[in-house]
């Protein structure tokens, strides 16, 4: 398995986010997570990729336990993601957001490139040539040269899995990544991100467009509350009665 959890809660303040949740991603698959607002699915991403530790249960990551792991160094194993709202940096060109990237895979860092050392400019036009590969893919090629603040919203988000891609991530996560789509926008990401897949990257997406989801995902997780209530395909899952209960609620008269 590429990325297992066992156990995970958090708790903030006394408030249970997560407990006691586990489940097993497999490489090369492309899982869902999904649930009511508050059900703690960004915390589920925000443990995993070490933002903050769980207080209680283990994640392991090709085999290695990484629980205790500093995030950048979480990063560097392959573990990348993006996030509900798109963090750039705005004042940067496209093609310079991508390139930072690349930081977990390079060794060149400002000072040499500002030297201008011959190896950290091989580097540099390295990064170069492998970012403008990432905006090809995400169909901002020709656009490297504009400022990221002057995109709209859903090319923002493009940009931003490129940037996350930049790293080459073995598992990528995304968090609400057709938030502020149209229909037309969800569907061209939906493509994207199955080619991300044919590429070999392994994909966990917390998502609300249960169309998207749905349609896109080989597992899907359920969480309510904190706790894991559902899991299995998305045929499966769409048809239990817990996860029908945790978005519609239950008449007092069926309890």
């Amino acid at each position: 398995m590429l990325l297992e959890l066992q156990g995970l809660s958090k708790t903030f303040a006394g408030l249970t986010a997560l407990s006691g949740v586990s489940f097993e991603l497999a490489e090369g698959t492309t899982m869902g997570i999904i649930g009511p607002n508050g059900a703690g699915k960004t915390t589920l991403f925000n443990t995993v990729t070490g933002v903050f530790p769980p207080n209680a249960g283990r994640i392991a990551f090709q085999g290695r336990e990484i629980t205790k792991l500093a995030a950048e160094k979480r990063a560097a194993l392959g573990i990348s993601r993006t996030f509900q709202h798109p963090r750039l940096f705005k004042s940067l060109t496209i093609l310079e957001n991508v390139m930072l990237g690349r930081h977990a895979h390079g060794r060149a860092e400002f000072l040499a490139c500002g030297l201008r050392l011959p190896w950290a400019r091989r580097e540099e036009r390295d990064l170069r040539a492998r970012a403008l590969e990432y905006l090809d893919l995400v169909g901002l090629a020709g656009e490297g040269h504009r400022l990221a603040g002057e995109l709209p919203l859903g090319q923002q988000r493009y940009l931003e899995v490129a940037r996350a891609l930049a790293s080459e991530p073995k598992l990528l996560l995304l968090d609400e990544p057709t938030a502020g789509l149209n229909d037309g926008e969800t569907e061209e990401f939906r493509t994207l991100v199955l080619s991300i897949r044919d590429r070999g990257v392994t994909i966990l997406v917390i998502e609300h467009h249960m169309r998207f989801i749905m349609s896109l995902c080989d597992e899907i997780v359920v969480l309510n509350f904190g706790q894991l209530i559902e899991e299995g395909t998305p045929d499966h899952v769409q048809r239990s009665e817990a996860v029908i209960e945790a978005y519609l609620g239950r008449d007092d008269d069926d309890a």
